[in-house]
């Protein structure tokens, strides 16, 4: 199989370095070149243009930032290279944005599969990401090579919306676990607890959650370097979570504070460092203040 694969950031080239352990034809693209070349140093091939590797494989596998920037890739960049090729889209959009690139994607002659998935570099180097799937059936088999050397069960949700609806639920629990832990931490140091002895109260309740002790070492220390998921990332996801659930018809008014305060992380120097950085935000840090 000859693939092509869009995007090359800390998801995208971690996805195409597991490709690169296939046998398949990997094919590279990114807006800035320079974050092309350690995979094509590992085997990879490029080209100048997305139009030009688009031309190189059947199978195109977008892993942009956002909607808008897939959207132009898609329909504007390759709107005549779409025809008689199955698009793959990893990244975390709406729903509705993620219907809008498959109509348009049939539009062209194309076939169009969601597919975004749980987990970030660690896993997708290992194969092992939760991989959600929202399309028809047949793309769904067709795209089972691609997709099984991703994550050990690849999970078909349903139609084309779904896939993006579950990505977005499970990322709206990563922002409010986070958020709910890092006050309970500020408060029990605050009050004079030791951080043991609240840990191991929590760890033998059914509050507990492994993400907590996944970040607690981070959030003591201030250490939000080397991100895995970007807090920009994260707000961004929160935003869309809300759109849908206002789109359902849903009542979302408690998480509109959570997002305000994100909204704070750039003045505060933390969109690029690990979602965990949250922690520096609810502790009523400046950007002055912020660990970097």
């Amino acid at each position: 199989m000859a693939i092509a694969l869009f995007g090359t950031g800390l998801l995208g080239g971690a996805i195409a370095r597991r490709l690169l352990e296939g046998e398949q034809e990997l094919w590279v693209w990114n807006r800035s070149p320079e974050r092309c070349q350690d995979l094509i140093q590992a085997g990879a091939r490029s080209a100048a243009t997305a139009q030009e590797v688009a031309e190189q494989a059947d199978w195109l596998i977008t892993v942009l930032s956002d909607g808008p920037s897939t959207s132009a890739l898609l329909l504007g960049d390759l709107d005549q290279q779409l025809d008689g090729r199955t698009v793959i889209q990893i990244a975390t959009i709406g729903p509705e944005e993620s219907q809008a690139l498959a109509d348009g994607v049939a539009a062209r002659g194309g076939r169009y599969l969601e597919a975004p998935v749980l987990g970030s570099k660690p896993e997708a180097l290992l194969g092992r990401l939760q991989l959600m799937a929202g399309g028809e059936p047949a793309v769904f088999a067709a795209a089972q090579p691609i997709l099984t050397q991703l994550s050990e069960a690849p999970r078909r949700l349903g139609a084309v919306g779904s896939a993006m609806a579950c990505k977005l639920a499970l990322n709206q629990l990563i922002a409010s676990l986070t958020h709910a832990f890092s006050l309970s931490l500020h408060l029990v140091q605050r009050s004079g607890v030791e951080v043991e002895a609240f840990m191991e109260i929590l760890r033998g309740s059914a509050l507990y959650a492994p993400t907590f002790d996944k970040k607690l070492e981070r959030e003591l220390a201030g250490d939000y370097g080397n991100p895995n998921f970007p807090t920009a990332h994260l707000r961004k996801d929160l935003a869309l979570f809300l759109q849908a659930t206002q789109a359902a018809g849903l009542n979302g008014d408690g998480l509109e504070g959570l997002l305000h305060l994100l909204q704070g992380s750039t003045a505060a120097g933390l969109d690029g460092l690990d979602y965990c950085a949250l922690h520096a935000l609810t502790a009523g840090h400046g950007a002055e203040r912020a660990p970097r």
